[in-house]
């Protein structure tokens, strides 16, 4: 036992969770705004404003990374330093370290916002920003771990909570994914290539793109959930137990499942079928999570009725269980062959991120700003009527999305009695635009919600005072000894020790990204190499690389699935050694418009120009914007021979020297799709951007046909 005089006094640093709350505000509108915008252009695509920085492809990378790193990041930590201290009965290690990591993180979404609708983008999804700014994500990073390890070391708790554990192997996990994943080579000071190529980059692409839902959108938010969720209820966490195997099962096994956004692609059967095994093996844990918060509430349902803050907690929670169910069954084949690259993918992925993290967050806020602040919620009655258009919105939102996402899969499938395709791909465009336009009022539902909650937590403080330091006492560690008795646990010897802690999180979520990712370097099998296949031309590079620049990704897949539906439409199915020269591939995961891994030669070079200059001129009801200017914009030949070295340094097999002559093979290229146009009565420069996209376009899917008449000709 202690008494008064073994006492610490220490404060609380409220002032750092008081700037992360404005910032999750803040950001959480922007991204709301972008998100909005976005979809209202797939409805009426006069909104990309004939301008670059405006176009869908360049607005969609800015919402998902404003809404994951920005609105989401500053939630977490908001929740994290807020807990931490209160768990850890210290204030945070050092106060510089708190500061430099907010205005560090702020800059970092800046600096993305500013690049992205520059045109600047790797071109992988969550992972889209360029070298420097990856840099000082990893400094950042690495300033928020200090700060947190060195709080848990100074701790007066010997115990660690669970909810540590979870902010423990966010640290590690989202630290080794990102620098993994962004391992590239620079080329320019603000463009790189990505080390991986095709299928390998593919695999580490989805890798960390699945777990980045995992370990940056589900287990910080987890251990925020098993802090603010019992506290908010004044009721312990229903099973300390389940919260235990809900943690190593989670981080054990959510990090197999990313092969499942790969399922029959060019990606060894081996690698998704593990894929999608340890999916399925995930409803478990993620369940036994989930039940562990809505029955921490058990006894407590009338207070949930009265307190607008648990009833967003209590959707927050329900959302996690449908979207961790859902995923398992998109990940099982027979299902994935109907939602992939359709909509339904799109509204699982918001029932997540609008139910899970937005309402979890809004109702964190909505707990604390009045806590820091030293006063009452300005109006509940505005909170609950938040709670419910915020609730109409996610409906209005999810439901329309799975009606187009079966209506899509369904049409792209169906054949005729005679065993033609029933319907042209652009005639399934059109059809969704009433399901997009509904889409949009519930992402407008939605926003208006959290344009309410802004107003109420505006005037709850400007009601109040807030108290930046709180004020608290307890004893110091060497002070606190163990009960002598009780069951001791063997998880005791472990929550006791925080660097052992984190090596063991590393180890167990190191596991499977290996044994998945290793062997597609190692044995050449997995990748069985096509001698048709050949390096991209240094115009057909910078071709692609505009290609990558504007989004084109976002909309487009250029990958051909065995299914008779898409080789009908497309035609032959895509293979691993294909992409060998990739870098980065470029299979997408969403088609807006069709696949493009056969569309070179399909159409003339005039038809590329003018669909690129207006779209609806050739594909009458489009939703593409127009890129007028592609048709101003010199290439840039000053940048190629970098561009080459960089890929022989990949491993592209380009002749010694070539970066020396490359522009004159570039310039010979263009001047024949020049002399190309011109026979179209279309007349162009040889150095504008359009010729390089066309050049590329030409060329994806040309060495598969070229094999095929080899092969047909013997």
């Amino acid at each position: 036992m202690t008494n008064s005089s073994q006492l610490e006094k220490f404060y609380y640093d409220n002032k750092i969770v008081k700037w992360f709350a404005y910032a999750t505000i803040f950001w959480g509108l922007v991204g709301m705004l972008a998100g909005l915008l976005a979809a209202f252009q797939l409805v009426f695509p006069v909104l990309n404003m004939n301008t670059a920085a405006t176009t869908f492809g360049r607005v969609r990378p800015v919402h998902t990374n404003a809404v994951i790193f920005a609105f989401v990041g500053n939630g977490i930590f908001m929740g994290v330093y807020y807990s931490l201290q209160r768990l850890c009965k210290a204030r945070m290690f050092n106060d510089f370290l708190s500061r430099l990591h907010f205005w560090g993180w702020q800059l970092i979404i800046v600096l993305a916002a500013v690049t992205l609708l520059a045109g600047y983008t790797t071109g992988k999804e969550y992972a889209e920003l360029e070298w420097p700014i990856d840099i000082l994500i990893t400094l950042v990073w690495v300033v928020f771990g200090i700060n947190m390890f060195g709080t848990i070391i100074k701790r007066r708790e010997r115990h660690l909570y669970v909810a540590i554990w979870f902010y423990i192997a966010t640290f590690v996990t989202v630290a080794m994914l990102h620098i993994v994943n962004s391992w590239e080579i620079p080329f320019s000071p603000l463009k790189s290539y990505s080390w991986y190529a095709g299928v390998q980059d593919a695999l580490v692409q989805w890798w960390y793109g699945h777990n980045a839902v995992a370990f940056f959108l589900t287990t910080p938010y987890l251990g925020i959930m098993y802090y603010f969720l019992p506290k908010i209820a004044n009721r312990p966490v229903y099973s300390y137990r389940l919260s235990i195997i809900h943690f190593w099962a989670l981080i054990f096994i959510y990090i197999w499942a990313g092969p499942h956004h790969l399922l029959y692609t060019a990606l060894p059967d081996w690698a998704q079928s593990l894929g999608t095994v340890f999916s399925v093996m995930l409803i478990a844990p993620s369940w036994g999570g989930m039940l562990n918060g809505l029955l921490t509430l058990r006894g407590a349902w009338d207070k949930v009725r009265e307190d607008v803050t648990l009833k967003f907690l209590v959707v927050a929670v329900t959302a996690y269980g449908m979207a961790t169910f859902e995923g398992p069954m998109l990940s099982l084949k027979s299902v994935n062959a109907i939602s992939h690259f359709t909509d339904w993918t799109i509204a699982h992925v918001h029932v997540g991120a609008l139910g899970w993290n937005g309402f979890l967050t809004f109702g964190v806020l909505y707990w604390l700003i009045p806590r820091i602040f030293r006063t009452n919620l300005y109006s509940t009655k505005l909170a609950n009527w938040h709670f419910w258009i915020g609730t109409l919105g996610i409906v209005f939102y999810v439901v329309p999305m799975y009606w187009a996402g079966f209506m899509q899969s369904l049409a792209w499938k169906e054949f005729t009695p005679e065993g033609q395709l029933k319907y042209q791909f652009l005639e399934t465009v059109t059809q969704m635009r009433p399901f997009y336009a509904m889409r949009g009022i519930g992402g407008t539902l939605f926003l208006i919600g959290a344009i309410m909650m802004t107003y109420n937590l505006i005037r709850t403080a400007r009601a109040g005072k807030a108290l930046n330091d709180e004020p608290a006492e307890a004893a110091p560690l060497s002070k606190v000894f163990v009960e002598e008795h009780g069951s001791y646990h063997w998880h005791r010897w472990i929550e006791r020790r925080p660097v052992q802690m984190l090596v063991f999180s590393l180890i167990v979520v190191a596991i499977g990204g290996m044994i998945e990712i290793i062997p597609t370097f190692l044995i050449k099998s997995n990748i069985p190499t096509i001698s048709s296949v050949k390096p991209y031309t240094p115009l057909e590079l910078q071709g692609r690389d505009i290609y990558v620049r504007e989004g084109c990704y976002t909309c487009h897949s250029q990958m051909v699935r065995p299914f008779r539906s898409e080789v009908a439409r497309y035609g032959e199915y895509s293979k691993a050694g294909e992409f060998v020269y990739d870098h980065p591939f470029q299979w997408g995961s969403k088609r807006t418009g069709p696949d493009l891994a056969r569309i070179g030669g399909k159409y003339p070079d005039s038809w590329h120009f003018n669909h690129m200059y207006e779209p609806s001129s050739m594909s009458p009801g489009s939703v593409m914007p127009s890129y007028s200017w592609l048709f101003e914009d010199e290439i840039d030949t000053g940048i190629t021979g970098a561009k080459i070295r960089a890929m022989q340094t990949l491993g592209v097999p380009y002749p010694e020297g070539y970066d020396k002559t490359a522009n004159a093979d570039l310039m010979k290229q263009a001047e024949g799709i020049k002399e190309s146009l011109a026979k179209d009565k279309i007349q162009i420069k040889s150095d504008r951007e359009i010729v390089a996209l066309i050049a590329y376009l030409q060329r994806v899917g040309k060495d598969i046909k070229l094999q095929q008449k080899t092969v047909a000709s013997n």
